[in-house]
């Protein structure tokens, strides 16, 4: 039988609005009395995160930073990025913020960029896939991948599987993924995944890779033993950031007052990366505010998720990437 704070829980999460917002975020901190994410010491400990340099991302590299952790900013603009990392540092008294800069959505700068965070770190703890952005326009990468497929989809599956092995002997490490809860509209699909340009939609698009995104975290947590590394999404509800002001300004007018901080947005992403307790023991989890979630609420797309379009999408991806993943054991 659930407990009050779980019956609340459950309530907040059956209705959209009130889970999303930051009026879900403060009842749930109150109700199961959360560690605060300033009092970890992740001292010793790396961390990787790419999108680093705005929203979320900024958020998560700066706090965890203050805790200690050696952390790594992986941005697209080298300017950018090292003025982030300088700010961080001088913010937080923390000289172990380092720059490595990559477009995620290019697969070779991909490929320099985990040889470099390999050639400069003997340990990595954690790797956090938070870039991403939705674009009103379609466009290739270099390597003719439909563009937000291949920064939030392609770029991450090789990164993760260039650095699983460092992940796997620095463990258990953990590779978290930020999803959005758009991806609760997609079905899951390989042959639609990348729109075409007369049927273009930016946000169907970001919706499609989403829900990609979260089928691969589940798909990795699958193939490799939680003992070496652990796998979980996350969505962090509808957050304040400048992506979603520039990308969705009519909802950011309309729902702006009860949107959540950057800090509550990324307050799941920081635990997950710091906390020993939950986020280890186990894997494959898609979570909100530092709990479980369902990664289906329509029936639509629950039909879709099948066993061989997971494996369709699993091979396709790899195929792109042009790996054969190792699987640590």
């Amino acid at each position: 039988m659930k407990r009050g704070p779980e019956l609340i829980d459950a309530a907040l999460e059956g209705l959209i609005a009130p889970s999303f917002t930051r009026i879900g975020f403060s009842a749930r901190q109150r109700l199961f009395d959360w560690r605060r994410v300033d009092s970890y010491d992740l001292s010793g400990r790396v961390i990787a995160i790419t999108g680093a340099t705005s929203g979320l991302g900024r958020a998560a590299a700066e706090r965890l930073a203050a805790d200690g952790a050696t952390v790594i900013v992986i941005g697209r603009n080298a300017d950018k990025s090292e003025l982030v990392a300088r700010e961080i540092r001088e913010l937080t008294g923390n000289p172990a913020v380092s720059v490595v800069v990559a477009d995620m959505g290019d697969l070779d700068a991909v490929r320099r960029a985990a040889d470099q965070i390999l050639r400069a770190h003997d340990r990595l703890d954690v790797l956090i896939h938070n870039a991403g952005a939705l674009s009103a326009r379609r466009a290739e990468s270099a390597d003719g991948i439909e563009m937000t497929v291949a920064s939030q989809v392609v770029g991450p599956f090789l990164m993760t599987s260039l650095l699983i092995e460092r992940l796997a002997e620095s463990g258990p490490g953990r590779v978290l993924t930020m999803s959005s809860g758009g991806m609760y509209s997609a079905e899951l699909t390989v042959d639609h995944l990348q729109m075409n340009r007369d049927a273009y939609n930016g946000t169907k698009q970001y919706a499609l890779a989403k829900r990609a995104q979260v089928t691969l975290s589940e798909l990795w947590a699958q193939r490799v033993a939680a003992g070496s590394v652990v796998f979980h999404a996350l969505h962090p509800g509808w957050a304040d950031t400048p992506g979603v002001e520039s990308s969705l300004p009519t909802f950011h007018r309309i729902v702006g007052p009860l949107l959540r901080d950057v800090d509550a947005g990324a307050d799941t992403m920081v635990w997950l990366a710091a906390d020993d307790s939950d986020p280890l023991a186990s894997t494959g989890g898609f979570w909100l505010d530092r709990r479980v979630r369902s990664i289906h609420r329509l029936p639509n797309t629950r039909r879709s998720d099948t066993p061989a379009r997971r494996a369709e999408l699993w091979g396709w991806v790899g195929e792109r990437a042009g790996v054969t993943v190792p699987v640590p054991r």
